[in-house]
C-alpha cells in the first residue's frame, strides 16, 4: 500500500566496522541509531535480509503500546523493578513520537485508546484479572458493556471489555521505513543482504551474501532468526501469525464498522486486543479498512488458502451483516516466544550482544531494548541497564521431538480454549 522507495543494496567499501548490527527492525534500528549518536566517529554497518518494511516489523497490527506485555507483574505492591518497566515503556513511546515528529515520518501516527474485549465468560474473567493489575499500575481505564463496545465498533460479538490509553495506532511498515531512512550518516544500511554465518573469533565475523565483514562488536537484533545463526536454539520458539486487510469499505459498510458520523476525528480508528492470546486482534484502519490478525503456527507457515479461511471466519463472526466478506491483502509474519515470557537481553559471547524473544510486543519494547543494547555494547552503565540485566533469562525448552509435540499441542489447546475469541 506504500509508494516505492530506493532500496539500499550497495555494500560498504571497508570490510571492518566498529559495530555490525544484524536485523533492521525496531531493535536493530534503535541500536544502530543509538550507537551512531553516542559515537559519531564510529562506523556502524546495519544488515537486513529483506527490504525495510517487508519483515515482521512492518507486518504487525500497528498497536504501539506503552504497557508491558509478559512483564511478570504481580498483585503485590508495585516493586522498583516493575516501576522501572513501566517507566521504560512510557519513555520508549515518547522517544518514538519525538523521532516521528523530528523526521516527519508519515506513518499515520494516531494516539488513541485501544479496547481489550472478550466474547466469552472466560475471556471476561481474564480481562477483569488484568484490570486488577491496571489499578495497581495506576493506569486509567473505562469498562465497557456489550452496547458500548457495539457503539464504538459496530460489532455485537463482544460481551465485555475495557478501554484505555497508552496506545498509538500506526502504519508499521511506514514507521520502520521512516526510521531506517532517517538514520545518522555514520550508519551504512544494506538491505537484501542476509547474514549466513557468525563466527566468534578475536573479533566477530559475519558471512553475508555480499561477502565477509568483521567488527569490534556485533549486535544480533533478528529475533527468532537468531536461532539460524546458532544462538538461543533451546530458548526461543518461532511462531508464525497472520493478518489481512479488507478493501476500502463503502459508506454503508463503514457505518456497520462503527462510523455513524457521530464520532470525532480521534474515533476514526479503533482497535481491539483479544482477551485470549490466540484470539483475534481487530482494527478499523483510518476509518477505511478492517484489519484482522489471528491464527498461529509453529516453525512453519500455513498454506495461504487455510490462512484466508481462518481470517474470513473471524471477520464473519464479528460483522455478519456486511454485504461482502473479502480481503485485499493477506500475509504472515514471525515472532519469537519463550517459555516464561522473558526476552533474552545481554551478552551471548565476547563482543556479541543480543535482544531476542519479544513475545509479540515488539514496537515499543524493541525500540527501548535496542537503545539499551547499544549502550551495553559500549560498556555503559545505568539504572535502566542494571534493571534489564537483572530480569530472568528465558526458560529452557525441552529437546526435540518433545519441543515440537508440546508446542503444537499447546497451540491446539489454546485455540480450542479461545473459542469465540478467535
Amino acid at each position: 500500500m506504500l509508494p516505492a522507495r530506493p532500496v539500499r543494496l550497495d555494500p560498504p567499501p571497508q570490510r571492518h566496522h566498529d559495530t555490525i548490527v544484524v536485523g533492521a527492525g525496531y531493535v536493530g534500528l534503535a541500536a544502530a541509531r543509538r550507537l551512531a549518536e553516542l559515537r559519531p566517529d564510529h562506523s556502524v554497518l546495519l544488515l537486513d535480509a529483506d527490504e525495510i518494511g517487508e519483515g515482521s516489523s512492518g507486518r504487525n497490527a500497528g498497536f504501539a503500546v506503552s504497557v508491558p506485555f509478559n512483564a511478570g507483574l504481580s498483585d503485590a505492591p508495585l516493586s522498583a523493578a516493575e516501576r522501572l518497566q513501566l517507566e521504560l515503556y512510557e519513555r520508549g513511546l515518547n522517544d518514538l513520537e519525538a523521532l516521528v515528529r523530528r523526521h516527519r515520518i508519515a506513518c499515520d501516527w494516531n494516539p488513541s485508546p485501544k479496547l481489550h474485549a472478550a466474547a466469552t465468560a472466560d475471556g471476561e474473567r481474564r480481562l477483569k484479572t488484568t484490570l486488577r493489575s491496571y489499578a495497581k499500575w495506576q493506569i486509567d481505564y473505562e469498562e465497557c458493556d456489550r452496547s458500548q463496545i457495539r457503539q464504538i465498533t459496530g460489532s455485537d460479538h463482544y460481551r465485555y471489555g475495557f478501554r484505555t490509553g497508552r496506545n498509538v495506532f500506526i502504519q508499521p511498515a511506514a514507521l520502520v521505513r521512516g526510521l531506517a531512512d532517517s538514520l545518522p550518516p555514520n550508519v551504512h544500511l544494506c538491505e537484501n543482504t542476509p547474514v549466513l554465518d557468525v563466527q566468534a573469533q578475536d573479533k566477530p565475523v559475519v558471512a553475508t551474501s555480499a561477502g565477509r565483514f568483521s567488527a569490534d562488536r556485533l549486535i544480533l537484533a533478528n529475533n527468532a532468526f537468531v536461532k539460524r545463526l546458532g544462538y538461543l536454539r533451546d530458548r526461543l520458539v518461532t511462531i508464525y501469525t497472520y493478518a489481512a486487510l479488507t478493501p476500502e469499505l463503502s459508506p454503508p459498510e463503514r457505518r456497520l464498522a462503527g462510523q455513524d458520523g457521530q464520532h470525532g476525528a480521534s474515533d476514526l480508528e479503533w482497535g481491539i486486543l483479544p482477551a485470549n492470546r490466540l484470539g483475534t486482534t481487530v482494527r478499523l484502519v483510518a476509518g477505511k479498512r478492517l484489519l484482522f490478525r489471528s491464527a498461529y503456527s509453529y516453525e512453519k507457515e500455513l498454506p495461504a488458502a487455510r490462512v484466508e479461511q481462518l481470517l474470513l471466519a473471524s471477520y464473519r463472526r464479528r460483522f455478519p451483516e456486511m454485504r461482502r466478506h473479502e480481503f485485499e491483502f493477506v500475509w504472515g509474519g514471525t515472532t519469537a516466544l519463550t517459555s516464561n515470557g522473558e526476552a533474552s537481553f545481554g551478552t551471548l559471547a565476547p563482543g556479541i550482544y543480543c535482544f531476542a524473544g519479544c513475545n509479540g510486543s515488539g514496537i515499543v519494547k524493541g525500540s527501548v531494548y535496542g537503545r539499551m543494547l547499544a549502550e551495553l555494547s559500549l560498556g555503559m552503565a545505568s539504572r535502566e541497564l542494571a534493571g534489564a540485566l537483572d530480569r530472568p533469562e528465558p526458560g529452557h525448552l525441552p529437546p526435540e521431538p518433545f519441543r515440537t509435540i508440546g508446542a503444537r499441542a499447546a497451540i491446539a489447546y489454546q485455540a480450542w480454549k479461545a473459542g469465540a475469541e478467535r
